[in-house]
């Protein structure tokens, strides 16, 4: 049987603790209605043997978040605010985020809680701010540690470097290519188990890294299984994912589930990198509404339904949506679900209660909620510290303005205005690599953030400096141009809503000239409107060759465009941030600034 990790004392490295596996049981969320257990002090106390008397049931409190994307600043515009449901129906939005909050309200929350445990659902890092990203995200998980997180499961951006590059930080050690970006200090790695039960090294046919972990503290040991969506190849570059396998995460969770049975471990979290889209995105929201799961919909549901009943509660994450509710599992009991949005935005607070007669939790007491991480507390000095060592040595790079802009350019919508934007950037780049190109579409997933007219530091308003485009755009994929069809062209529009994207539409951002109508009415491919597909005013030829550009990730057939992993004639040019900065420099000045798009590409019915 695998060693049980515990919490090292304060000031002790945890290394020692994370390469040591078992497991540990989260519960469900949502508040159940029925009463808490029944105590059994003294007889308790008699059956250990120590005359002491204690209660047979222990609280065990479970935070959780999920999705931080390496976010340690307080994000901007809408990327830094929840909404928030009134009790007359209204709503509102509240600033949050940021670790220097988010350590803040973590650590108060902790206060009074002898048995407390910290765990996450996955993307900690990946498609981060200049902050982190500029270096492999190592401050992210020099934050993760000072946070004290406990454990997380892999999401799918923790494959977006490689499992190689996923593994240094986990285990620490200077970057393979940029070595070491502090003098006389090595990168130490993570103080918290990464988890990948469904990662398979295709040629062992092992997970690469651990597949569960057991918190424990005296008697009380809850095991944690850690998963990401079996979808991760589809949405991750082939390089990132090369050599791996990703498996099933029912199949996986349960397989896990029964060897920590056998091992003795009965109150059982999963960490699931796979979510839901509730009702209405007020974290505040009752998915439980009428009944049990019934405000919730998405791959989430389908799982929680099938996961054994061993497990106590889900803690999940990707869709970077707000959730505390209960959905039944295969027996037909209620279990807890929860995700805290993204970004550090929120935290989940759950309470476990722990059987110490069965070593199961009982979830007739579980109960879970979101809480805001609201910038009206004090600051963690530790991570502004921390926040303060990194932006300086970012600052030579980061602050270099690379264009102007008259307003807010927001990415929210179906489409949007920084989508336009970065549609237009490549078609731009295109035609400079070759002046035949027509047109250039955008994956929604790659538009990480807009870009906001108010001054974030001292640059002045207006001014888009080249961290702010690095927070829209990190992932560095090339700006990548290929030909197709017009009736392959026309195949790639039907594929945002149909195919992989049927149940999830995925709706590309298209550059200045392409125009359509998408009737939500209908389903299936039918929700394009092939008639109305229009570039530059004149419709599409299906045997005429059309020049696309699109980024390399799009290019290979990523997020379920394979039409477009079919283009020939390939030529790559420079990566899209170079395209976007390029673009806001030929195209804005601080006298004259650069409008946000219209966002009137695509007519929406419906």
């Amino acid at each position: 049987m695998p060693a049980i990790s515990q919490r090292p004392q304060p000031g002790r490295r945890r290394r020692t603790y994370l390469i040591l596996t078992a497991a540990a049981g989260l519960a469900t969320a949502g508040a159940l209605a029925a009463a808490l257990p029944a105590t059994a002090s003294s007889d308790a106390g008699d059956r250990k043997g120590g005359g002491h008397s204690y209660s047979r049931y222990q609280d065990v409190q479970l935070l959780s978040f999920n999705d931080l994307h390496g976010n340690l600043e307080p994000p901007s515009g809408s990327s830094g605010r929840v909404t928030h449901l009134n009790e007359d129906g209204t709503t509102r939005t509240i600033d949050a985020g940021g670790v220097e909050y988010l350590a803040t309200h973590l650590r108060q929350a902790r206060e009074g809680n002898k048995y407390s445990v910290t765990a996450a659902g996955g993307d900690m890092v990946g498609a981060s701010p200049l902050i982190s990203g500029l270096f492999h995200d190592e401050p992210t998980i020099e934050a993760l540690n000072k946070l004290e997180l406990d454990v997380t499961s892999v999401g799918n951006h923790e494959f977006d470097e490689g499992s190689k590059e996923l593994k240094r930080l986990q285990y620490g050690g200077c970057h393979q290519t940029d070595g070491c970006y502090v003098e006389g200090e090595e990168f130490e790695g993570a103080d918290f188990p990464y988890l990948a039960a469904n990662v398979l090294n295709e040629k062992s046919g092992k997970p690469i890294l651990k597949p569960y972990w057991v918190w424990k503290k005296k008697d009380v040991k809850i095991g944690f299984i850690g998963v990401t969506l079996e979808d991760t190849p589809g949405i991750v570059s082939a390089e990132g994912v090369k050599g791996l396998k990703f498996k099933d995460e029912v199949e996986t969770i349960n397989k896990y589930a029964k060897e920590l049975q056998r091992q003795g471990v009965k109150s059982i979290v999963a960490l699931i990198h796979e979510g839901g889209a509730p009702a209405s995105t007020a974290y505040n929201y009752d998915c439980d509404s009428p009944g049990a799961g019934d405000g919730i919909s998405g791959p989430i549901v389908d799982i929680a339904k099938n996961v054994t009943p061993q497990v106590d509660a889900l803690v999940t994450g990707h869709t970077h949506a707000a959730y505390a509710c209960t959905i039944n599992d295969p027996s037909g009991k209620p279990r807890t679900v929860t995700s805290a949005a993204s970004f550090g935005r929120l935290y989940t607070d759950t309470t476990l209660t722990y059987d110490r007669w069965t070593g199961d939790i009982s979830r007739t007491a579980v109960k879970s909620a979101n809480h805001v991480v609201t910038r009206d507390v004090p600051k963690a000095t530790d991570m502004t510290e921390l926040i303060t060592k990194w932006n300086t040595l970012a600052a030579p790079i980061g602050n270099r303005a690379i264009g102007w802009i008259s307003g807010d350019i927001p990415n929210t919508g179906t489409e949007s205005p920084m989508g336009d934007l970065i549609a237009d950037a490549q078609l731009a780049h295109g035609k400079q690599l070759d002046p035949e190109t027509d047109l250039a579409l955008m994956n929604p997933g790659g538009v990480r953030a807009g870009l906001t007219y108010a001054a974030k530091a001292s640059e002045g308003d207006g001014v888009v400096t080249y961290a702010e485009g690095f927070t829209v755009q990190p992932f560095s994929n090339t700006v990548n141009l290929q030909d197709l069809t017009g009736a392959q062209l026309i195949t790639v529009l039907q594929e945002q809503v149909s195919g992989a994207n049927l149940a999830s539409p995925k709706i590309l951002q298209p550059s200045s000239g392409l125009t359509y109508t998408l009737d939500l009415t209908k389903t299936g491919a039918d929700r394009v409107v092939t008639d109305s597909i229009r570039l530059n005013g004149a419709a599409i030829d299906p045997t005429a060759t059309y020049r696309v550009a699109s980024n390399s990730f799009l290019a290979g057939g990523g997020d379920g465009f394979t039409t477009l992993g079919q283009g020939t004639n390939d030529l790559v040019g420079a990566d899209d941030l170079t395209a976007l900065e390029q673009y806001l420099t030929a195209n804005s000045s601080s006298t004259n600034p650069i409008a946000p798009p219209a966002a009137n590409r695509i007519t929406i019915i419906r």
